[in-house]
């Protein structure tokens, strides 16, 4: 995976900062409700993972485990979740 240049990495930056007033959708069909019925969000987004370790309380890993393979597929979903959560209801 290559790195993303500094000069793109900055106009990146200042795109996201720039106010969505700012921006011309002019050019951009409305759409509706309908338009996204099966849409699925993030298809192709894949998260860098980041190994490390982390003390678990014994019964919380059997109870993920108890579910079957991926436990830590589970977990991240869990957490993944609360996170959006928080971030959604501040």
């Amino acid at each position: 995976m290559s790195k993303v240049p500094e000069s793109v990495r900055k106009e990146l930056a200042a795109l996201a900062a720039k106010p969505e007033s700012d921006i011309d959708f002019s050019d951009l069909p409305a759409t509706n409700a309908r338009d996204w019925n099966g849409a699925v969000r993030a298809k192709f987004y894949r998260p860098i993972k980041q190994q490390l370790t982390v003390r678990i309380d014994a019964d919380v890993v059997e109870w993920l485990k108890a579910q079957g393979t991926g436990y830590q597929t589970r977990l991240n979903e869990i957490l993944r979740d609360a996170m959006l959560n928080t971030a959604r209801h501040g």
